[in-house]
């Protein structure tokens, strides 16, 4: 990871104050900036949070299986409609 300010660090500076937290990290996703990362705080915090952000990564997977899963469902049932 690289070291000193990075283009989204500002973002992750103003995410992190107003949150009075001890550390941050802000994930951006856009196509006009490019996606990036920040992540500021201690090493002991940053530590943790990776705990946190492996716990994200289930749910977000998980709830998009389901959507997915909800979706296939949707279009199964209105194509049995259609069909009888």
């Amino acid at each position: 990871m690289a070291l000193g300010p990075g283009k989204y660090d500002d973002l992750c500076t103003y995410v992190r104050e107003k949150a009075n937290a001890e550390a941050a990290i802000v994930i951006v996703m856009s196509e006009a900036n490019g996606p990036g990362f920040s992540c500021q705080g201690s090493p002991s915090a940053l530590a943790s949070m990776c705990d946190v952000l492996e716990v994200a990564i289930q749910n977000i997977r998980a709830s998009m299986k389901q959507d997915l899963q909800n979706i296939q469902n949707f279009h199964t049932a209105d194509h049995a409609k259609e069909t009888h």
